[in-house]
C-alpha cells in the first residue's frame, strides 16, 4: 500500500505540473524579497547612516550598481523607502499568483480524485459492495479528498517554503559570523526531533480520528435511510444512544489529536521565544563588544526569527501531511480494489433461450455454500416460480442469472451460450430486476418510471404503470406525474414503491424479468391484477418469479422448490399440492389462514 501511496501522490503532482511550477517560482519570489527588506534596513544603517562597510550580498550589488554608491542614496535617501515599498508590492503579487495558482492545482486534484473514485467505485464487483459501508465510502469520497486537497493547495509549498528560508537563512548569517549563527541555531535540533517524533504520533491519532468519522457517517447513514424502521418500532431514543456512543467516541479521538497540536505548538512557542531571547542577548553583547555592527544584529534578529518561523510551522505541515497521508491511503485502499476485469472472448448474443443451471455450486462463504449442486431448466418465454425457506438460495440464483458473483463449480447458460462469455453489461441490461425492497431516487413519480427507458412515449410509460395498476395512486396524489418521491421513496408505501419498481421494469422490455418477492407489499387482488397484465406482455419473455405466496406461483408453468441448496420439488401448480413436501404445506396453510380470513369477513 504505501507504494500505491506514493504513486497516487506522485500521480497528482505530474497531472497539475504546470501548475505546481508557477506557485514554485512565486514562493521562490515571495521569499526572496521577504529576507530583502531586513538586508536594505541593515545596510541603511551601516554604510548609509554609519559609513562602515556593506553588508548586501555581491550578487545583490552587481545587479543594482546603484546601491554601492553611498553619496548618491545618501542624498536620496528616500530611494531606501521606495526600494523598500517596490519589494514588497512584489512580495504581494508573488503571493497572489501563488495562492491562486496551488487552489487551482489543489481543485483540480479534487475534481480528479472525485471523478475517479467514483468511477472505480461503479465498476467495483457487487460483492465489494455488499460488504462496504456505505457511510465511509461517503467520507472517503468526501473529505477525505478535501483533505488530500487542501494539503496540496496550501501546505505543498510551504515545505518548498520552508526549506528555502531555512537555507537562505544559515546562508546569509554565516556569512556575518559564524559563532553568533551557531549561538542563534542551539535550539533548532531540538525544534527538527520534536516535530519528527510529533509526525509520529499525529499520524496514529489522525488515522483513529478518521476511522471515528468514517463510523458515526455509516451510523448516521444508516438511520436515515432507515427513519421509517426506526419511527415503526419507537427505536428513537436507541439511536440517539447509537450515535452518541460514535460521537463521543470521534470526540475522544479529536481531543487527542488537539492535545497533541496543544502540547506541539505551546513547545515549540517556548523554544523558539527561547532562542530568539539568546540571539537578542548574544547580539547586543556582540555589537557592545565591537563584534559586529548594529546592522549585522538586525539581521541576526530578524533573521532568526525567519529561521524559527519555518520550524515552528513544520508542525503544522506535518500535521497536514499526516492527514493527507492518512486521507490518500484510505483513498487508495478503494482504488487498490480489484474491478470487475474487461473480459475478451465475450459477445451480445440473444437472450431468449433457455435458462440452465447445471450442477451449480456457490456459497459467499465458499465453505459454506448456499447452492449445492444445483440443477433446473427454464424454458425460453416461459415463467418459472421459486419457493423455499429464508437462506435456501433463492435470491442466490437471481444474484448468479446476473453475474453479481460467479458459482464455484458448475454452469449457467442462456440458450446454449455459457454466461461467462456474454458481456457483463449487454447480459445485465437485458434482465429486469424488480426487488422485494426497490430502490426509488429523489425524483419525480414520472421521472423514476422514465429512468429505465428515457426515450419512451408517454403513452407507453401510461401502459407500464398501467399495467403495475399504479395508475390509480399516480392520479389520486397532489401533482400525478410530477409528485416528487421522497429519498430511498420514503413517502410512498412499500406496495406503492413495489408497483412503481415494476413499472419502471416492464417498461424497459427485458428478455428476462425476475420479480424477487416484489408483490409482496400489494393485497391479493392487486396482485392478481398485475400477474394478469404481466402474463399478457411477457409472452416473448422468459420470467422468474420468486415468493413466498402461493396465489403468486400458481399460475407460474414450472415451479422449482429450493431445501438446503438445492431442488428438492419441481412441477406445475396442480402437481405439487398433491406431493408431499413443502409447497404442499405451504399451501394448506395459506389456504387455512384465507379460508378463516373469509369466515371473519
Amino acid at each position: 500500500m504505501p507504494s500505491k501511496k506514493k504513486g497516487l501522490m506522485g500521480k497528482l503532482l505530474r497531472m497539475n505540473a504546470r501548475w505546481f511550477l508557477g506557485a514554485l517560482v512565486c514562493t521562490l519570489v515571495c521569499v526572496v524579497t521577504d529576507y530583502l527588506s531586513p538586508l536594505i534596513v541593515a545596510e541603511t544603517l551601516d554604510r548609509y547612516l554609519g559609513n562602515q562597510e556593506s553588508v548586501l550580498p555581491p550578487i545583490l550589488l552587481r545587479l543594482m550598481p546603484v546601491l554601492s554608491d553611498r553619496a548618491y542614496i545618501v542624498e536620496r535617501l528616500y530611494l531606501v523607502g521606495l526600494l523598500i515599498i517596490l519589494i514588497n508590492l512584489i512580495n504581494g503579487v508573488a503571493s497572489y499568483f501563488k495562492g491562486r495558482l496551488q487552489s487551482i492545482a489543489g481543485e483540480n486534484v479534487a475534481k480528479y480524485l472525485r471523478d475517479t473514485l467514483y468511477g472505480h467505485i461503479q465498476n467495483l464487483p457487487f460483492s465489494y459492495h455488499a460488504g462496504a459501508e456505505t457511510g465511509d465510502l461517503v467520507q472517503r469520497c468526501t473529505s477525505d479528498i478535501d483533505t488530500a486537497r487542501r494539503f496540496l493547495a496550501m501546505q505543498l509549498m510551504q515545505v518548498v517554503n520552508a526549506v528555502t528560508m531555512i537555507i537562505v537563512s544559515m546562508t546569509v548569517m554565516l556569512g556575518k559570523s559564524v559563532r553568533l549563527t551557531l549561538i542563534s541555531s542551539i535550539m533548532i535540533p531540538g525544534l527538527f526531533l520534536f516535530a519528527f517524533l510529533f509526525f509520529r504520533w499525529v499520524i496514529k491519532a489522525f488515522t483513529a480520528s478518521d476511522q471515528a468519522e468514517g463510523r458515526m457517517s455509516t451510523v448516521l447513514q444508516e438511520n436515515l435511510t432507515g427513519v421509517r424502521v426506526v419511527r415503526a418500532f419507537g427505536r428513537q431514543q436507541f439511536e440517539i444512544d447509537k450515535f452518541g456512543v460514535r460521537v463521543k467516541d470521534l470526540a475522544d479521538k479529536n481531543m487527542k489529536v488537539c492535545k497533541l497540536l496543544a502540547v506541539y505548538w505551546a513547545t515549540g512557542d517556548a523554544m523558539s521565544m527561547l532562542q530568539m531571547m539568546i540571539t537578542l542577548i548574544a547580539g547586543v553583547y556582540a555589537v557592545i563588544s565591537g563584534k559586529i555592527t548594529l546592522g549585522v544584529m538586525v539581521i541576526f534578529t530578524t533573521y532568526t526569527g525567519k529561521l524559527l518561523f519555518p520550524i515552528r510551522q513544520l508542525g503544522r505541515i506535518l500535521s497536514d501531511a499526516g492527514k493527507s497521508k492518512v486521507a490518500l491511503g484510505r483513498i487508495g485502499e478503494i482504488l487498490a480494489q480489484p474491478v470487475e476485469p474487461k473480459e475478451k472472448d465475450v459477445s451480445t448474443p440473444p437472450l431468449s433461450g433457455d435458462i440452465v443451471f447445471d450442477r451449480v455450486t456457490f456459497g459467499y462463504d465458499p465453505d459454506h455454500p448456499v447452492l449445492k449442486d444445483c440443477s433446473f431448466t427454464i424454458p425460453a418465454g416461459t415463467t418459472a416460480a421459486l419457493l423455499g425457506a429464508t437462506g435456501s438460495g433463492k435470491s442466490t440464483i437471481a444474484e448468479l442469472l446476473q453475474r453479481l458473483y460467479e458459482p464455484q463449480s458448475g454452469q449457467i447458460t442462456i440458450g446454449g451460450t455459457p454466461i461467462q462469455r456474454v458481456e457483463r453489461s449487454w447480459l445485465r441490461s437485458h434482465i429486469g430486476l424488480v426487488l422485494q425492497e426497490p430502490f426509488l431516487y429523489s425524483r419525480t413519480i414520472r421521472e423514476n418510471v422514465m429512468i429505465a427507458r428515457p426515450e419512451a412515449t408517454q403513452e407507453e410509460v401510461t401502459q407500464a404503470v398501467r399495467d403495475a395498476c399504479a395508475e390509480e395512486f399516480i392520479e389520486a396524489s397532489e401533482k400525478g406525474w410530477d409528485t416528487l418521491v421522497g429519498e430511498r421513496g420514503v413517502t410512498l408505501s412499500g406496495g406503492q414503491k413495489q408497483r412503481l419498481a415494476i413499472a419502471r421494469t416492464i417498461l424497459k422490455e427485458n428478455d428476462i424479468l425476475i420479480f424477487d418477492d416484489s408483490l409482496s407489499a400489494v393485497d391479493t387482488e392487486t396482485d392478481a391484477h398485475i400477474r394478469a397484465a404481466l402474463k399478457e406482455r411477457r409472452r416473448d419473455v422468459t420470467s422468474l418469479i420468486i415468493s413466498h405466496r402461493i396465489t403468486t406461483l400458481q399460475e407460474a408453468d414450472k415451479i422449482l422448490v429450493l431445501e438446503d441448496g438445492r431442488i428438492v420439488q419441481e412441477g406445475t401448480h396442480e402437481e405439487l399440492i398433491h406431493q408431499p413436501g413443502l409447497y404442499s404445506g405451504i399451501f394448506r396453510i395459506q389456504s387455512a389462514a384465507e379460508d378463516e380470513s373469509g369466515k371473519e369477513e
